[in-house]
């Protein structure tokens, strides 16, 4: 879902106010009181197990469920002023169904809203090809199609684009990736990250899986059952300071693993290497082990691109020599997610990777020690969703 640069910016806050539901004869509340803030463009997703009220509690934002008591404001003003038809055009919905009207062709299901707000032809074309852009389709092979002859990932991608149509500044995403397979899951949650950094709505997002949680999270709202809030924090925050039995239990024994999912290799500093080339004075080189933070020379070729750790032999003349005492595997890129470089080096059996940039350069060294301070640093150093894809 890559973007183009007219994407429009609208958002708002969205508040809970003491928000409660109880149903007629059901002995507990379904959501009993639950206040939090949502600053305008980040993503609060709502966690939990199941019938903890975190469906409930979404659609209370748009009247689709009422709320008992409390208030609910959007950008200040509360949702109970505003008549349920006219709320819902100013708020994207995007569920796991997705919803597409199935004798309706793709064109038709992104205008959807755009037509009721009575939208002119022209504007509502433009808007259906800027959408469908937005989100990676090609306007020309997309628009005429009809959802049966979509992949469930590109369904997915239309059902996001029809929640965007009338550039809402509130999105409600209800487990939107979870008929997904894991693939296109990841893929489609990264593709909504990048657009999200560029289109920069508030978004509410359900989903029951923690993991999807901390990679989709500016915020995480934790709910237990009868929809008590147990935590509203960053997803760094809620991995290092869980702030109950329940909320460490629901994170996961893995804590400290999950936590290296929040960080890519860029985001941490890196060893110096000491770098050598073939043929180069063995005093240069001697000289740069001394200045490094590792004991290991490492060879690179004329494109400063990574051969292999060099042993001592490879400096006993008066010009370094390749000897080898082992190639320069793994190699890390800077855009890898710390957990996969770390599960890279273990598979290696070895305590150091090269890190090398796009153009496979060497940019530093990644070691076991390294990461072990990542771990411990503090959250505020954990970027936000939409920076980790910068």
């Amino acid at each position: 879902m890559s973007g183009s640069p007219t994407a429009h910016h609208r958002a708002a806050t969205l508040e809970f106010r003491h928000a409660s539901k109880r149903y007629p004869r059901a002995t507990e509340a379904a959501i009993e009181d639950l206040s939090l803030e949502i600053p305008a463009g980040e993503i609060c997703v709502l966690v939990g197990p199941s019938g903890c009220g975190k469906t409930t509690a979404m659609r209370m934002v748009n009247r689709m469920i009422e709320m008992s008591g409390g208030d609910i404001l959007l950008d200040g003003r509360s949702i109970s002023e505003r008549r349920p038809a006219e709320l819902r055009r100013e708020i994207g919905y995007a569920i796991q169904q997705i919803g597409l009207f199935p004798h309706q062709t793709v064109a038709d299901n992104i205008a959807t809203v755009p037509r009721l707000l009575g939208w002119e032809r022209d504007r509502i074309a433009r808007r259906v090809d800027e959408l469908l852009e937005l989100t990676g389709l090609d306007p020309q092979e997309m628009r005429e199609r009809y959802p049966a002859q979509l992949s469930g990932g590109q369904r997915q991608r239309i059902g996001v684009a029809r929640a965007l149509a009338a550039d809402p500044p509130l999105m409600l995403m209800d487990e939107p990736f979870g008929a997904v397979d894991p693939i296109n899951r990841e893929r489609l949650q990264n593709e909504f990250l990048r657009l999200q950094a560029e289109i920069g709505k508030t978004i509410v997002f359900v989903t029951h899986d923690i993991d999807e949680a901390i990679k989709m999270g500016d915020r995480i709202a934790v709910l237990q059952k009868g929809g008590v809030l147990a935590q509203f924090a960053t997803p760094a925050d809620l991995l290092m300071t869980p702030a109950s039995p329940f909320v460490e239990d629901f994170v996961g024994a893995d804590r400290a693993l999950k936590r290296l999912a929040l960080q890519r290799v860029r985001d941490i500093d890196l060893w110096r290497a000491p770098i050598v080339r073939v043929g180069e004075p063995v005093h240069r080189a001697r000289a740069a082990i001394a200045d490094s933070d590792l004991p290991f020379p490492l060879l690179v070729d004329a494109e400063s691109r990574p051969v292999g750790w060099l042993s001592e032999r490879g400096l006993l003349g008066e010009r370094v020599t390749p000897e080898l005492r082992s190639r320069a595997t793994p190699t890390v890129e800077l855009d890898d997610i710390l957990r996969d470089a770390l599960s890279d080096l273990l598979t290696h059996e070895t305590q150091y990777g090269p890190v090398v940039d796009a153009q496979g350069r060497i940019a530093g060294v990644l070691s076991v020690e390294v990461i072990s301070h990542a771990l411990a640093a503090p959250a505020s150093e954990v970027p936000s969703p939409t920076e980790r894809l910068e």
